[in-house]
């Protein structure tokens, strides 16, 4: 009975996606380039124009081949700035991020088109993907070792990254690299769980449960995500990237007692603009399906808190991160 009822929201989604299709507007086209082995990356961006230069170049560096962006009312020159790269195919909506489920409807579409047998990168223009061995070893090595071991999910843990002192004094120029001044996070005070019903990890703490959500810790983000996929056009996913259908690609964990391989979302939220931003979303309210819970944290973030605290590690390289048991080589060695 539960795989026939998850089988039905699976397809209920899907025909979201369909449905949603009518509200993107193609700004430009450029999905004649994608090539049967072309790593694909997929986006929902709205006024992410300083961001943008770093995302691009680091995710091309590891080997993504092209960027398929829905750019939702942007006012800050991001559609201007994407219909301009190369790699770049770029949709535009002004329709409600909420009701099309934080952007999944819109993305689910372009990835049943464009997606189908590819692998998929799934990202905010605020996650930076590395996984081990990422300076040295592609994307395409990682997809390939991927294969050979009949994966086709990866895992990644959101890593909260903030600065040294309040999140509005630190200078952190348009494209910069944004870990320059982002260089510090939580090592710990991480709690995990596996849910029934999907079979994905529900791993929560870090430092926005430690500075915002230390009171209620079971209302704090949820930090588990399942970035990249070998992209079917029945595939679906049900919360941003926290989880997906079928549940067997929530499976990205060893429940043996070893270890599969796994990777870390280096999260960019807290650069100085995330104090505007923060009235913003207060504002619009469409981050959230809950969203009074976060009213208190958006709230306080507007007070430019200090998130530095004296247990607090400064980023050396994948390997700490490794070392700290926050991702995983598994086996690939």
């Amino acid at each position: 009975m539960q795989r026939y009822k998850l089988r039905l929201r699976r397809r209920r989604y899907l025909l979201r996606a369909w449905r949603k299709r009518r509200q993107l507007c193609r700004n430009t086209d450029r999905t004649d380039k994608i090539t049967p082995d072309t790593i694909l990356c997929f986006s929902t961006v709205r006024n992410e124009r300083h961001r943008l230069p770093f995302f691009l170049a680091h995710h091309r560096q590891l080997g993504v081949g092209h960027f398929l962006f829905v750019d939702n009312g942007s006012d800050d020159g991001t559609a201007d700035y994407l219909s301009n790269q190369d790699d770049v195919s770029l949709w535009t909506t002004q329709h409600s991020y909420r009701l099309s489920r934080f952007g999944a409807d819109w993305l689910a579409w372009l990835q049943i088109k464009y997606g189908h047998g590819k692998w998929c990168l799934t990202l905010d223009a605020d996650e930076i993907f590395i996984y081990p061995y990422y300076k040295t070893r592609s994307l395409h090595a990682l997809v390939s070792w991927l294969e050979a071991e009949e994966e086709v999910s990866f895992g990644a843990l959101m890593l909260d990254m903030y600065p040294k002192g309040p999140i509005g004094a630190s200078d952190v120029a348009p494209g910069a690299d944004p870990f320059k001044e982002l260089s510090w996070f939580d090592s710990g005070n991480y709690t995990i769980e596996r849910q029934s019903k999907l079979h994905n990890l529900w791993i929560q703490g870090g430092v926005r449960s430690r500075c915002f959500f230390h009171h209620e810790p079971r209302k704090a983000p949820t930090l588990s995500k399942t970035p990249l996929v070998k992209w079917d056009r029945r595939f679906a996913y049900v919360s941003s990237t926290h989880s997906l259908l079928p549940r067997r690609l929530n499976e990205v964990y060893d429940t043996g007692g070893g270890e599969k391989i796994s990777g870390i979302l280096l999260h960019t939220k807290f650069l100085p603009s995330a104090v505007q931003k923060s009235a913003e979303d207060l504002d619009r309210k469409q981050h959230f399906e809950n969203s009074h819970l976060y009213e208190t944290y958006y709230k306080s973030l507007l007070d430019n808190p200090n998130l530095w605290c004296s247990e607090s590690q400064k980023f050396t390289g994948w390997r700490q991160l490794e070392k700290s048991g926050l991702m995983s080589r598994g086996g690939w060695i």
